[in-house]
């Protein structure tokens, strides 16, 4: 079970940098129709997260997302472990979307000062599909 709450910590921090591309993720790994939709909504919130009406990943209703997000991803890989393990993996997906919510602006905020918004965010998409990509083939 170690290995699965390390898998669901990660696609917590994914969640915390972008809530549908951990999601969508999981969807494409497990595959299926679920999968296409979650790509769809991953690829839509990469265009909106460099809208300047864009509100901040640390407001409240940012917060519940990439909680939900990531809590929902962590249960779902660590759910067939047994009893309580879906709960532990859970945790470990809204631990890990609390330290990438709050790490990722930190470094969002530092990147645009350096190189602008939009290439800020699409690094921080880059990241956030190429982590994904190595937690789920772990």
């Amino acid at each position: 079970m170690t290995a699965a709450l390390f898998v669901a910590l990660g696609l917590g921090i994914v969640a915390g940098l972008r809530a549908f591309t951990a999601l969508a993720g999981l969807a494409f790994e497990r595959g299926g129709v679920p999968a296409g939709l979650g790509i769809l909504l991953a690829l839509v919130e990469d265009v909106m997260d460099v809208l300047p009406s864009t509100p901040s990943r640390t407001a409240p209703r940012g917060l519940i997302v990439r909680f939900l997000s990531g809590g929902f991803c962590g249960w779902a890989v660590t759910a067939a472990g047994g009893t309580g393990a879906g709960i532990a993996g859970a945790v470990a997906g809204i631990v890990g979307a609390a330290g990438g919510t709050y790490g990722g602006h930190a470094a969002r905020v530092w990147a645009i000062g350096k190189i602008g918004n939009v290439p800020s965010g699409i690094l921080e998409d880059a990241i956030a599909i190429a982590l994904v990509a190595f937690v789920l083939t772990r």
